[in-house]
């Protein structure tokens, strides 16, 4: 009994011993997953500021270009148009055809 007894106690040691190194590279390996999803996170966080930067500038853009007096101005100046006057206003009334 004393003898089984010491097998168990020397398997124990060694398995704790050999425990202690496989636990500092699971440790690594966590730490270097860690790192790179810090590196992800990061390059992402920078990707949305530009997109929201460029967002910005098209909106922008976009109240710029829709100005009514700038549309105005292209299309007497440049498309030669002029208002339309009263009486060249015609209505057209649709009707519906399911009844």
């Amino acid at each position: 009994m004393n003898k089984v007894s010491f097998v168990f106690r020397w398997i124990m040691v060694c398995l704790i011993a050999l425990s202690i190194p496989a636990l500092l590279v699971m440790n690594g390996i966590q730490s270097r997953k860690y790192t790179d999803l810090e590196r992800q996170i990061s390059e992402l966080e920078k990707k949305q500021a530009d997109l929201i930067e460029q967002n910005k500038k098209l909106i922008t853009d976009i109240s710029l270009l829709s100005n009514t007096d700038r549309i105005e101005k292209i299309a007497r100046d440049n498309l030669n148009m002029r208002p339309a006057e009263t009486d060249e206003i015609v209505r057209v009334e649709m009707k519906d055809k399911s009844k």
